[in-house]
């Protein structure tokens, strides 16, 4: 239950971002527990912060999932930001496309990041101030990657339709498998709390493939640039190899080497997990995210 109520409370309050209609719930306390474990998925067996580290020091994309209300995932992937050593270019879930800046050490960050387009309220800051502490640090430069809240709610709206063209030049040569297409819908009714009404599923699959496509070409503008390796912040939903990002990137990129890590829990399956690696830390203390919850109205 502990696993699905988070699992629930990160995608829903993902989705809510998008569509600006759902309570935003109070920061999670800070739990404690033991160092993480990092879990490659393929082998099943536990490798170590360094050889992590080598393995996206090598890589031409690297996706660092969160679930959104754990805070040990915003400092993790600050310390990651700051120990990889090398000039990339950060792609956050957290900013709108076009956004671009270089946080520096002493900076008021949140008045940077205001004035780029992040939604302090909806993040819940300073419960991602640890993340963008360690990209100021690491002297990165940030993209935002996500598109704005009207085109989300559009696509919420009307569906394919209302998806630009740069973006279906992404998404069409890329349709998800019917498997792949099963689980994000299931993902999408669950993180609704189970109240995603039929009607409305396809305009919100088409909301997240936006995200998506969004994201996956900031990645790629990234890359043209020289960077090596392009990072991706975002939610877990966003990196998974099968529906996510990465399913994007990997029709444009071939033969790029792409790492996606997602951030989970204890008690997270890790057989099959559609990551490359898991990150495994304590969860925070919270409420059941689908207590009260009501399915906001369809957006005008």
């Amino acid at each position: 239950m502990q696993k699905q109520n988070a699992f629930r409370g990160a995608l829903a309050a993902l989705l809510c971002l998008g569509l600006q209609a759902c309570a935003t719930p109070e920061p999670a306390a800070q739990a404690s527990g033991p160092a993480a474990d990092i879990v490659e998925v393929a082998s099943g067996r536990r490798i170590s912060r360094d050889e992590l580290l080598q393995r996206m020091r090598r890589s031409d994309f690297v996706l660092l999932g969160e679930q959104h209300d754990n805070p040990d995932h915003h400092r993790a992937r600050g310390a990651l930001l700051r120990e990889l050593g090398q000039p990339a270019r950060v792609v956050a879930e957290h900013l709108p496309s076009p956004a671009e800046l270089r946080l520096k050490p002493g900076d008021e960050l949140l008045s940077e990041l205001s004035q780029a387009g992040f939604a302090a309220k909806q993040w819940q800051w300073p419960m991602h101030q640890p993340l963008f502490t360690g990209l100021a640090q690491a002297d990165q430069v940030l993209l935002g990657g996500n598109i704005p809240l009207e085109l989300a709610r559009r696509l919420a709206r009307e569906g394919r339709p209302a998806m630009p063209a740069e973006l279906l030049a992404l998404s069409d040569p890329a349709p998800l498998g019917s498997s792949s297409q099963a689980r994000l819908e299931a993902d999408l009714i669950q993180g609704h709390c189970g109240q995603l009404p039929g009607s409305r599923l396809a305009g919100m699959v088409w909301a997240q493939r936006g995200r998506d496509a969004a994201m996956a070409l900031r990645m790629l503008q990234a890359a043209e640039q020289g960077a090596k390796p392009a990072v991706l912040l975002a939610g877990n939903g966003h990196v998974r190899l099968d529906y996510g990002v990465p399913q994007l990137l990997a029709e444009q990129q071939r033969q790029s080497r792409l790492l996606s890590i997602g951030f989970v829990e204890p008690g997270a399956p890790t057989a099959g997990a559609p990551y490359h690696y898991l990150w495994i830390s304590p969860a925070p203390r919270r409420e059941d995210p689908c207590a009260g919850f009501t399915m906001p109205a369809k957006p005008k």
